[in-house]
């Protein structure tokens, strides 16, 4: 079996690669870009032209005026268009018209986690009611049991008297809330209580959780 050895030129260009993350496995990972204000639709147009696969997520408002009202097709996340792979071609996206800069974590690209992307992706393709929401990390965080949503987990929230769920992109410090039913959530309890040998169920009580044994389940106002 013949030896294959790299030249060092070959070698030089990987540790390059893999020091902005290029690794074997970037061709896969999702990573974002930074535009200029309300010039994410034609980013995502002209990136897509170039043979990139994009995603930018949108959802409907109502705009009125005294005359006048209309339905608008508006991004999710404002000056935000997702890009996977690609970042090989880094000079041919950020040479496109609208883009400011991709996202880097220290010296390297910040990668987006699949299980962020395909949630928004989730929730904007089944055409729930979805809207911009600021950030939100901290709260009771549930899973869907049940509809196209099932599987999906994010942070329990209550606007008046509906029920939402925040679904979060941690690298953007950004979220957005799609309306549920109360009774399709069930709580995600973390490791540390699995382990203890004491009972964990959560009752619901018309739309408020309340605590039973040690771990409860609250709506967050909104």
């Amino acid at each position: 079996m013949a030896n294959l050895q790299l030249s060092e030129g070959a070698k030089n260009k990987m540790s390059i690669d893999l020091q902005n993350g290029l690794g074997t496995d970037s061709e896969s990972r999702w990573w974002a870009l930074y535009t200029r204000h309300q010039h994410e639709k034609t980013v995502a147009e002209v990136l897509t032209n170039k043979g990139f696969d994009v995603f930018l997520p949108l959802y409907d408002s109502m705009r009125r005026w005294k005359d006048r009202k209309k339905l608008l097709s508006l991004p999710l996340f404002p000056c935000y268009v997702f890009v996977r792979g690609g970042l090989s071609q880094k000079l041919q996206v950020v040479s496109t018209p609208g883009v400011h800069m991709i996202l880097y974590r220290g010296d390297q690209v910040a990668f987006i986690p699949e299980a962020e992307i395909q949630a928004i992706r989730a929730v904007v393709d089944g055409h729930y009611r979805v809207e911009p929401h600021p950030f939100l990390k901290c709260g009771d965080r549930v899973r869907v049991t049940r509809g196209t949503l099932e599987g999906v987990e994010g942070i329990l929230t209550r606007k008046k008297n509906l029920v939402r769920l925040v679904l979060s992109v941690e690298m953007l410090a950004q979220s957005v809330a799609v309306e549920v039913n109360a009774s399709d959530v069930e709580p995600v309890i973390p490791p540390r209580f699995l382990a203890e040998p004491a009972s964990i169920r959560t009752t619901q009580v018309g739309r408020q959780f309340v605590r039973t044994g040690r771990s409860s389940l609250g709506l967050v106002n909104g």
